[in-house]
């Protein structure tokens, strides 16, 4: 076998030899050598060039990490009264801003104020979320009162808008008065200790706060700044999240990330807003009437169904309001009262007594129905009258229907038949009315067919008593 070897590029000639103790050309004469040398090198470039990139891919890749990028925040708008309604909207949102990893949720507020029961629960959700929650009293000529100032003082970033206002927090019975000497310190010192505990754990002024509680004091947004009640002042959201970005909050030690943030918007869906307008005491007092009066109107007419149903539906919307408010177990038995009143009016012949008596004591009962509830949640004095009146004026237009049905001969029975004149079809049967009755004259002469008489009387057995129709016969 023979092998042919090239010993280098510059010599042609080829060197035959065989296989058995042939060598190799000399060993300074490697084949491409250079070239091996040179694309050793190359490939060491390479890979440190490529080794370089890896090294600040990862530094950058950690650098984005550390850095907040693509913030965003949640708008809550808020702009109602604070009640279980509003209460379960708030704490909501404010999961929902902590479950989805928001850089911060930011409550717009305007708000009179509400129920106790209902600010305690928004403080205490806010208190617990791990995310930062800001309040901002915004746009401008709004106002955080009463609850609101004390849901305020709970934020992690208290801030308003300009010519805004916050404070009056003073508590006062449901009339609006003032409380009894003792009791009023009593609940007047828990609330001040409870706003006065926020300012103090969230850095701010505890005076001024509890003085919103002691004093009734009530501040505008640039005192409130001054004073150190509030903690930014910003016309916008865009400049609010400007200027809190980078700040640590107090207590919970959260850094904002708010600069550049995507804003998101929410507001109070249909089915909430819905949920709000039942439990106006007015359109549960309107609700209850109007079951009471399709309940009654059932039972003087069994059988219409639409009146039945219509009112057992507002009972029920009725009675979702009751159990959402605290009420006042005066104005219930006062209700109750008034609506045995009505359905009593319509089997006991009381001439309208029963009537006025249950309006009277409706328009009472609705007055004290939502005294725990406080002055935000009375029953107008004016919806009520209007309520109890149309009531006792559909009564009566009701009762005397009634009277005049009663005062009228009776239409429907047997003894309609009485006077109607009959045609003899057999012997013993008559046909009146459509109808074969047996017949039979009084003095038991028998019937002729096709003779003409009249009813005299219905006996027991369903039987006729007859007689001729022709008066002369008769005398």
């Amino acid at each position: 076998m023979l092998a042919v070897l090239h010993c280098g590029p510059n010599k042609e000639h080829d060197r035959v030899h065989h296989t058995r103790g042939a060598t190799p050309c000399d060993r300074d004469e490697q084949p491409d050598g250079t070239k091996y040398v040179d694309v050793v090198r190359g490939l060491g470039r390479a890979l440190g060039i490529f080794l370089t990139g890896v090294a600040a891919a990862l530094v950058l890749a950690g650098a984005a990490a550390s850095a907040p990028s693509g913030s965003k925040v949640l708008v809550v708008e808020f702009d109602n009264d604070v009640n279980p309604v509003t209460q379960d909207y708030l704490v909501d949102e404010m999961r929902r801003g902590e479950s989805e990893g928001y850089n911060a949720v930011v409550i717009e507020m305007d708000t009179p104020g509400g129920l106790g029961s209902s600010m305690r629960a928004i403080v205490k959700e806010m208190l617990a979320v791990k995310v930062p929650v800001v309040v901002y009293v915004a746009p401008s000529g709004s106002s955080a009162d009463s609850a609101g100032a004390v849901i305020g003082q709970a934020a992690d970033i208290l801030a308003m808008a300009p010519q805004t206002n916050i404070g009056s927090s003073t508590p006062i019975t449901s009339t609006g008065d003032n409380f009894g000497s003792d009791l009023r310190k009593k609940v007047v010192n828990d609330a001040a200790a409870y706003i006065g505990e926020l300012a103090r754990e969230h850095g701010r002024n505890v005076e001024k706060s509890e003085a919103m509680v002691r004093d009734a004091a009530n501040y505008g947004a640039r005192e409130a700044l001054d004073l150190g009640i509030v903690d930014v002042m910003a016309p916008s959201v865009p400049a609010l999240l400007e200027q809190i970005d980078g700040r640590t909050t107090v207590p919970k030690g959260l850094v904002l990330h708010t600069a550049d943030a995507q804003v998101e918007r929410v507001e109070m869906s249909f089915w909430k807003r819905a949920l709000d307008l039942l439990i106006d005491p007015n359109v549960i007092a309107l609700m209850l009437s109007v079951g009471l009066l399709g309940i009654v109107v059932e039972l003087w007419n069994p059988g219409l169904i639409l009146p039945g149903t219509v009112g057992a539906i507002s009972l029920i919307i009725g009675l979702y309001g009751l159990q959402v408010l605290p009420v006042s177990v005066a104005g219930v038995l006062m209700m109750l009262l008034a609506a045995a009143f009505f359905i009593a009016e319509a089997f006991v012949p009381s001439h309208g007594a029963l009537t006025v008596a249950g309006g009277i004591t409706f328009v009472l009962g609705a007055l004290l129905l939502f005294d725990p509830a406080g002055d935000l949640y009375q029953v107008s004095l004016w919806t009520a009258v209007a309520i109890a009146g149309s009531l006792a004026l559909l009564m009566g237009v009701a009762l005397s229907r009634v009277a005049k049905a009663r005062r009228n001969p009776v239409e429907v029975g047997v003894t309609q038949l009485v006077g109607d004149e009959a045609v003899v079809r057999r012997e013993g049967w008559v046909a009146v009315g459509g109808e074969l009755w047996r017949a039979r004259r009084p003095d038991g002469r028998p019937l002729v067919p096709g003779e003409h008489v009249t009813v005299e009387s219905v006996e027991d057995g369903l039987e006729l008593v007859v007689g001729s129709s022709n008066p002369t016969e008769r005398a």
